[in-house]
C-alpha cells in the first residue's frame, strides 16, 4: 500500500498505481515519481480527502526538483503549464486516473467541483534549476541538491502575471504583489509564484527569502476591502476597517520556484485551492 485515505478507506496499491499509469500514457520509469506525488497527498497536512472533494476544485500542482528531471526529460522551459511532453503530461494525468478510479473522485458524485480547471488534467512542471538564481526549491526545503523531489500543492488555476515593462526587481515584485492581492482568489492560505527567465533576471541580487518577504509584505488588503469583496464577514461595531491582512502568515508560505521559455515577460501566481489553511505545501523524495 502506498497511501490511504481514511476518510472513505480507500488503498492506493502499486498494482493500482500500475495499471493507472500504463492508462495514461506513463513509461515505467515515471513511476517513482507517481508514487512520491500519492505519498505526499498522504500526508496529513495536505488533506488528501478535501482536496480531492470540495467545491474549489483543486488541481495537484506538483513541482520535480533533482536529476531525474533530466532523466526523464520532464520540461522546465517553454509551454511550462501546457501540452507537448509525455512526462509532464502524463505523470499528472496518471495522478487524476488514480483519483478517479481509486479513490472515487468521479466528477459530479465524490469531486464537487463547481468549476474545477484545466489544472485538473494534469499540472506537472520541472523547476528550471539551471536558470535559478537561487538553490532549487527542493533544497530551500531541506533536501540534498542529489535528491529527487517531488513538492506537491493543492491548487486554484495559474494567474498570468504579464509585466513587459518593469526594469527592476522592486517592480516586477509590485506587480505580482498586486496579482496575489486579487480579492477573488483571497485567503489566509500558502501561495506558488512560478517565475519566469526574463522576470528572473530582473531580481539578480534579490534572495530566495528577500522576494518572499517582498511578497508577504506586500500582499494586504483592509478589512475594508475584503469585506465589501465578500471574503470576510462584515461587522460595524469592531471599527477595524483600516486594519491591513496578509496573504498568508509569513514569508514562508510562499512557494516560489523557477521555469518557464527564456523569452517572455510572464510569470504566474498560483493560489491555494482552500479558503483557509486546510492544505499546506508537501515535498517528498522520490524513491
Amino acid at each position: 500500500t502506498i497511501a490511504v485515505v481514511p476518510t472513505r478507506n480507500r488503498r492506493i496499491t502499486v498494482e493500482k498505481v500500475a495499471i493507472n499509469s500504463v492508462m495514461a500514457g506513463c513509461l515505467p520509469e515515471y513511476l517513482p515519481v507517481v508514487i512520491a506525488v500519492l505519498e505526499a497527498m498522504a500526508e496529513p497536512e495536505f488533506n488528501f480527502h478535501g482536496s480531492i472533494t470540495s467545491t474549489g476544485g483543486s488541481a495537484q500542482l506538483v513541482v520535480v526538483n533533482g536529476p531525474i528531471r533530466h532523466h526523464l526529460g520532464l520540461n522546465s522551459g517553454v509551454n511550462l503549464f501546457g501540452p507537448g511532453n509525455r512526462a509532464n503530461s502524463t505523470i499528472g494525468r496518471a495522478i487524476r486516473l488514480i483519483l478517479i478510479n481509486v479513490c472515487g473522485a468521479v466528477p459530479g458524485i465524490l469531486d464537487k467541483s463547481t468549476q474545477g480547471h484545466g489544472g485538473k488534467y494534469s499540472m506537472v512542471i520541472a523547476e528550471n534549476e539551471e536558470v535559478s538564481p537561487w538553490d532549487p526549491l527542493h533544497v530551500s526545503r531541506g533536501f540534498t541538491a542529489e535528491t529527487s523531489a517531488v513538492t506537491v500543492f493543492a491548487a486554484e488555476a495559474p494567474h498570468n502575471i504579464q509585466d513587459h515593462l518593469s526594469r527592476t526587481g522592486k517592480e516586477l515584485l509590485s506587480s505580482i504583489a498586486m496579482e496575489m492581492a486579487s480579492p477573488g482568489s483571497w485567503s489566509g492560505g500558502q501561495s506558488a509564484v512560478v517565475i519566469a527567465p526574463e522576470h528572473l533576471r530582473l531580481l539578480d541580487g534579490w534572495s530566495r527569502e528577500q522576494v518572499k518577504e517582498f511578497l508577504f509584505e506586500h500582499t494586504v488588503r483592509s478589512k475594508a476591502e475584503l469585506r465589501r469583496a465578500g471574503k470576510i464577514e462584515y461587522d460595524p461595531q469592531t471599527g477595524d476597517d483600516d486594519q491591513l491582512l496578509h496573504r498568508g502568515r509569513g514569508p514562508d508560505d510562499i512557494l516560489l520556484a523557477a521555469g518557464g521559455a527564456e523569452a517572455g515577460g510572464h510569470s504566474c501566481f498560483i493560489p491555494s485551492w482552500s479558503r483557509g489553511r486546510l492544505s499546506l505545501f508537501v515535498t517528498r523524495a522520490i524513491g
